[in-house]
């Protein structure tokens, strides 16, 4: 199993990035979340000429943030700082929107931004529309400014459902997604890659490796897994979970459907503690400052033991080498996990972890 790291973008990531590479990690990759975090393609910029042989990722922009040309422009432009060493992870921009109050966009939009994406950054020719408006565009000038030779990765972000994973499968690429460790899922996302990749002609170059975000905590000695320790490092991901099901777009409704009523009842906290509801217009701003942040300590009880264990691994180090066997036998290809409370100790533990 290969390990990475994701990170916010802030001033000194890239020796953060640094220090992965010195590890042996095999990847680097910062959130594209524009009103909570700072700018992704900034971050790597930096990462890229700070290191030479880790991967770096945008985990993941969106056809809602940025227009298709714009988009290539950056991870060109990256891939030409650091050669065929970019990862370019897209999805329906399911965080990123709703931090501004707006919904995600369609699958169907995903796939026509990947495409294009995927034909500009191989320095191909696209129809690029606004309204009536089509025009066919492509890179007019690319030596010395932007890297259209080396391959670029692209993965797709897959959250709730076969849909993105089918868009994966047509365009030939990874899949990525937020705290989804249980292996049947997997299986179920890799079902439906397969079965649409089934008749799509697949580019020689092109990688479909498989990804999962999580947040590591290693039990130390008699440690309780659910102390204040476990959930400092893991209710980063417990809070953005909550934060989604406080939602009331149809998606999020769903996901809160199936929840218990404990974790109900956490989503409730956490909405009057933010002091709004789920339909205030103006949620967005209570719900996520500080997103993917390290989390306030009178917040520890919304970290709620059933959502530490479905999103992150907590465990002695046996129990977790088990437990990401088992991940690897899902065929998931790469852990990404994002540190929060000590980031150089966290990632020198996770890179000893899995060797």
């Amino acid at each position: 199993m290969r390990a990475g790291v994701v990170v916010t973008a802030s001033p000194g990531v890239e020796d953060l990035a640094v220090q992965a590479e010195e590890l042996g990690l095999h990847s680097f990759w910062v959130y594209d979340t524009p009103m909570v975090h700072g700018d992704p393609f900034i971050a790597l910029g930096l990462c890229a000429k700070a290191t030479s042989r880790i991967r770096l990722g945008i985990g993941v922009t969106s056809p809602a943030l940025r227009s298709a040309p714009a988009a290539a422009s950056a991870f060109a432009s990256l891939n030409a700082l650091a050669p065929g060493r970019i990862i370019c992870g897209v999805g329906t921009g399911n965080t990123a929107r709703r931090t501004l109050g707006m919904r995600p966009t369609t699958a169907a939009t995903l796939e026509s931004f990947t495409a294009a994406l995927q034909d500009l950054c191989a320095g191909r020719t696209i129809e690029y529309r606004e309204g009536d408006r089509v025009r066919d565009v492509r890179f007019l000038h690319t030596e010395g400014h932007v890297n259209t030779a080396d391959p670029i990765e692209f993965v797709v972000a897959a959250l709730l459902g076969p849909k993105a994973a089918a868009v994966a499968g047509r365009r030939g690429t990874g899949l990525i997604s937020f705290g989804l460790l249980d292996p049947t899922a997997w299986q179920a996302l890799h079902d439906a890659r397969r079965h649409a990749a089934h008749d799509t002609p697949r580019d020689p170059d092109s990688r479909m490796d498989s990804y999962v975000v999580t947040a590591l905590h290693i039990l130390d000695g008699d440690e309780d897994p659910h102390g204040d320790a476990a959930r400092d490092a893991t209710g980063h991901l417990v809070l953005s979970l909550l934060a989604f099901a406080a939602d009331t777009a149809a998606e999020a409704r769903a996901f809160a459907e199936q929840l218990g009523p404990e974790e109900r009842e956490a989503v409730r906290r956490l909405l009057d503690r933010r002091g709004t509801t789920a339909t205030a217009p103006d949620r967005h701003t209570k719900l996520y400052p500080n997103y993917l942040g390290r989390i306030a300590p009178e917040d520890r009880d919304l970290i709620l033991p059933s959502l530490m264990n479905t999103l992150a691994l907590v465990g002695t180090r046996d129990d977790l080498r088990a437990r990401i066997t088992t991940l690897e036998q899902a065929g998931i290809d790469e852990l990404l996990i994002q540190p929060v409370i000590d980031p150089p100790t966290e990632m020198a533990q996770f890179a000893k972890l899995l060797t």
